[in-house]
């Protein structure tokens, strides 16, 4: 086997894992539907302090992207949409 196609195997394999995980967490954009908006988000404001609003926002932002990023924080690269969502003076709309 040569280094090619070595290297392309090992592409290929971590090209699927990454689909796995965003598979695997709902992240896909557009992957969810609005009824599971509810306990994504849940699980994204599990750690907060600030509940309530965290709620408010992220199910707002669930239902425009339909799509919630993975974990308690972060990780918005898996959802565009929802990384994109600007407030008017420019700071994150989605938590």
């Amino acid at each position: 086997m040569t280094v090619e196609n070595r290297v392309a195997i090992l592409l290929c394999m971590v090209v699927l894992h990454f689909l796995v995980i965003q598979a695997q967490h709902g992240a896909t954009p557009g992957s969810l539907q609005p009824q599971e908006c509810s306990g994504r988000c849940a699980g994204r404001c599990s750690a907060t302090a600030y509940k309530k609003p965290c709620m408010f926002f992220c199910q707002k932002c669930c239902a425009k992207c339909l799509c919630v990023p993975p974990g308690t924080y972060g990780n918005k690269q898996f959802c565009p949409c929802y990384n994109n969502w600007k407030t008017k003076r420019g700071g994150p709309k989605c938590p």
